[in-house]
């Protein structure tokens, strides 16, 4: 395991967690882990911008209701609206430990920023959560009004499982025929569940966060059955056809067991003829978008972020 080339302060922050105790995810149940890197997330997300207005509402979705958070800038609108799904392997994280990058999002491309509170595994397997995320996509295109959006200007995002979410719906929109999306903000997305097989997996298996063990045990949760792994909603890099889907940027981190996977994922969507940008940003690990406390890259990752929104937006 080769951590020479690991940033200084991501180097710091892994030396804190082991000296603190902290509990790797695939050792803990459901509850004990949400407990655990829920308050653990909060803690790193640095603080919370302020913004010109946030809403908590309750939506209609397939299975009852779904919360959801509404961030508004400053401005009069009506604005652009990025849909933002929260990572954690479909099973932990929520609103809360995510609220500080939706500010930072809301307020850097200057659009509202929704996040959604998806159904999380055990309790939920696939594809509840991939069904929530497609129903608050649709909700918040024909409701934009209601919170000061634009729905000519949607977009959706997310980091880690969020991302898979993100680019699921955008299939999804594009094969149900619609909504209309401007943009899809991938970071550190998983793309492929049915194989661990790639040179990062084995590389940066364990010690950064996100270990090979640990997709495992995230897997485990969210997928119910062994066929379900080779689905394209589960699996977006085994889809047949990537082409028509809006264009992306996609972000990894260099020590990260997901960089192989979502950069194939990136490259497949060029090949299909979609607009990509793709970065990999050196020396950090998995989740350093949301450490921005204790990251100083976790800000320019922001800042690029924003920027692809803002000009995705303007288009």
């Amino acid at each position: 395991m080769a951590r020479g080339r690991l940033d200084p302060q991501v180097e710091s922050l892994l030396q804190q967690m082991e000296q603190q105790g902290v509990q790797p995810v695939h050792t803990l149940t459901p509850i004990q882990a949400r407990e655990s890197r829920n308050t653990l997330f909060m803690k790193l997300g640095g603080p919370p911008e302020d913004v010109a207005h946030v809403e908590n509402l309750t939506i209609p979705g397939p299975a009852g209701a779904i919360s959801i958070r509404a961030y508004t800038p400053q401005g009069s609108g009506p604005f652009p609206v990025l849909v933002y799904f929260h990572g954690g392997g479909w099973v932990i994280c929520n609103l809360d430990t995510h609220d500080s990058v939706c500010r930072s999002l809301a307020n850097g491309a200057s659009c509202v920023v929704v996040s959604v509170d998806y159904r999380l595994a055990p309790e939920h397997k696939f594809p509840a959560a991939v069904d929530d995320a497609y129903a608050a996509t649709q909700w918040v295109a024909g409701n934009a009004h209601r919170i000061n959006g634009d729905h000519t200007r949607i977009a959706v995002g997310g980091d880690s499982a969020g991302g898979n979410l993100a680019t699921v719906v955008c299939m999804m929109a594009r094969d149900r025929g619609g909504p209309s999306l401007a943009y899809q903000l991938l970071v550190y997305p998983v793309t492929n569940l049915s194989s661990f097989d790639t040179d990062s997996y084995r590389e940066h298996g364990e010690g950064y966060i996100l270990t090979k063990e640990g997709m495992e045990w995230y897997r485990g949760h969210y997928i119910g059955r062994e066929e379900e792994l080779w689905d394209p909603h589960a699996s977006p890099l085994l889809a047949q056809e990537l082409g028509g889907l809006p264009p992306a940027l996609v972000i990894t981190a260099e020590f990260d067991v997901l960089t192989d996977e979502a950069e194939a994922y990136a490259e497949r969507l060029k090949q299909a003829g979609v607009p990509v940008a793709y970065t990999c940003y050196s020396g950090m690990i998995h989740a350093f978008f949301s450490l921005a406390e204790v990251v100083d890259r976790a800000r320019d990752a922001m800042h690029q972020a924003t920027a692809a929104l803002r000009s995705a937006f303007e288009k």
